[in-house]
């Protein structure tokens, strides 16, 4: 229930957001290549999935501008235990917040903080799929930075970004476990100001 508590006040914060002068509000959607790392000596892979979502785009001035999103984002990985092939599935939806610095082309710079609500966490073995969400903590904290471009005439535009999970998401003590990702998306913010 918290959870979802949380996830109504920070939608509801994008949308306040975009009353403020010079805000947008626009929408997002992309690929991920995501892993995880941690200190247990396992081999992890790449693992592909998607993310969509609502993004808020706050001027603060010409060239910095604040960006709340809210998306949700399949990540996970996959590995070999005991000579099988497990796929990962970690559902979650973040919340970055990033600080922009916009050039006057279109592109822009982002770094900001991260976090993670786990909604999912499941593991497939030759097409068996088990629910795996009490091995893993409902939250994670971490640090997204890309670049990002939009057409300012169209609102059109994309992003690229790492995102660098800081906390333990292994909710045991045994070990330390880390996501680490990549995204590319696609966004389009209505009614775009350049």
């Amino acid at each position: 229930m918290k959870k979802y508590l949380f996830l109504a006040c920070a939608f509801f914060t994008i949308l306040g957001s975009v009353k403020a002068q010079h805000a947008n509000l626009g929408i997002k959607g992309g690929l991920n290549g995501y892993t995880v790392k941690g200190n247990n000596n396992a081999n992890y892979n790449f693992s592909l999935g998607y993310n969509f979502g609502l993004l808020g785009h706050i001027h603060l001035n010409e060239q910095f501008a604040l960006q709340p999103e809210i998306v949700y984002s399949v990540q996970g990985t996959n590995y070999n235990s005991n000579g099988k092939n497990v796929d990962l599935l970690l559902n979650y939806v973040n919340v970055p917040v990033l600080f922009q610095y916009m050039f006057n082309n279109g592109f822009r710079l982002e770094l900001g903080p991260q976090l993670g609500i786990l909604t999912g966490a499941r593991n497939k073995v030759d097409n068996i799929k088990t629910n795996v969400n009490s091995s893993f903590k409902d939250f994670d904290f971490g640090l997204a930075m890309g670049i990002s471009y939009v057409r300012p005439k169209t609102g059109f535009g994309f992003d690229l970004r790492y995102n660098h999970g800081l906390s333990n998401i292994n909710a045991s003590n045994n070990y330390n476990t880390f996501n680490r990702g990549v995204q590319l998306g696609l966004f389009y913010l209505f009614q775009h100001k350049s």
